[in-house]
């Protein structure tokens, strides 16, 4: 093979591949191609990066405030008197005062 059959196949193959890249974008070149990424790059972002940041943003803040209060939680439940439940005989606690 020639050197300058050579460069015609490098040449159509190149061509070849900016085909189908420019087939695969929707066929559009120049500035109507530009315009039309720029235009879809921006509903991208208004209608799913934004938002997500933002929601992203709130549950931070609530984070954030939740951590500064006193918000203890007791993760225990209480253990019971086992007098007042009846496990130990005799008398047990006795809210009216009256009584004594």
């Amino acid at each position: 093979m020639s050197a300058a059959a050579m460069a015609v196949g490098w040449r159509k193959s190149i061509g070849s591949v900016r085909s189908f890249i420019g087939n695969s974008m929707g066929g559009l070149r120049g500035g109507s191609n530009l315009a039309s990424w720029a235009l879809a790059g921006g509903l991208a972002y208004f209608l799913w990066v934004k938002p997500d940041r933002e929601t992203r943003r709130e549950q931070e803040a609530r984070a954030a405030l939740a951590g500064n209060s006193d918000g203890y939680v007791e993760k225990r439940r209480p253990i019971p008197d086992r007098q007042e439940t009846g496990a130990i005989y005799g008398k047990g606690k006795r809210l009216d005062k009256s009584e004594d």
